[in-house]
């Protein structure tokens, strides 16, 4: 459907101070049968329980890198089954990822940094899995990263999957609101979640590159510990760290 003659920069001023389900459901109406929730952790659980009670025509779409934890596939199967909805699986290249390890091995990214293994693994199945899209929806929260997502608008022009030829826009729709606030919905709601958040893990990504985090510890302290706080971005928002 598409917004007419608004503006998404408007559109983003009108609606920063909004409930997360007015963003989605400002998203769903105006994008009706164009648009996706990518779903990995808990945020993204959220927006598909607010979706499933607005109601209307969107899928969901999950990242398998081949590396993730046990307990994040039995996630995706649980909220396959909870909300009764399918859930679109991409995975990366099979060709890309054996180059990859014959010419690095497995744990290249302690070394070299995290970027051409996401790009590989994440990168690619995401741009495969948003070319058939006008919009997405992202669990983003500005809190979970202050050093590249503190000024994520709650929607945008992505930055990084549009082209010349095809503007895609980007929904945020949790932008403003706190880790405590999401848990809070979720503990209401009876939202499904993954079980490695009660052994503290907060921010969970791949296996290798995902540890517990210590009491005072920010949640995103527990990705990519060996790099740079101001890289911490796997490619997916790789914009926010160009900001």
């Amino acid at each position: 459907m598409g917004l007419g003659t608004i503006t998404i920069p408007e559109v983003a001023i009108s609606f920063a101070e909004r409930h997360p389900s007015e963003i989605l459901q400002f998203a769903l109406e105006n994008y009706e049968g164009g648009i996706a929730i990518s779903f990995s952790g808990a945020e993204d659980v959220v927006l598909v329980d607010m979706a499933a009670k607005i109601g209307g025509k969107f899928s969901v779409f999950s990242l398998d890198t081949g590396r993730l934890h046990p307990e994040t596939y039995q996630l995706i199967d649980k909220v396959r089954e909870h909300y009764g909805i399918p859930i679109e699986i991409y995975f990366p290249q099979a060709s890309a990822v054996e180059n990859l390890v014959k010419a690095k091995g497995l744990y290249s990214f302690y070394k070299d940094g995290h970027k051409e293994c996401c790009g590989v693994r994440k990168v690619e199945p995401l741009r495969r899995a948003l070319k058939p899209l006008d919009a997405w929806v992202t669990g983003q929260r500005h809190d979970q990263s202050p050093s590249t997502r503190a000024k994520v608008a709650v929607v945008e022009i992505d930055p990084v999957f549009s082209s010349p030829d095809h503007e895609l826009i980007k929904f945020n729709p949790l932008a403003n609101w706190t880790s405590r606030q999401v848990w809070n919905y979720i503990r209401e709601n009876d939202v499904p979640y993954n079980p490695l958040h009660e052994q503290g893990f907060i921010s969970i990504g791949c296996e290798p590159c995902t540890r517990r985090v210590l009491p005072g510890q920010h949640e995103r302290e527990g990705r990519w510990w060996w790099e740079d706080q101001t890289k911490k971005e796997c490619g997916l928002h790789s914009g926010n760290v160009e900001r």
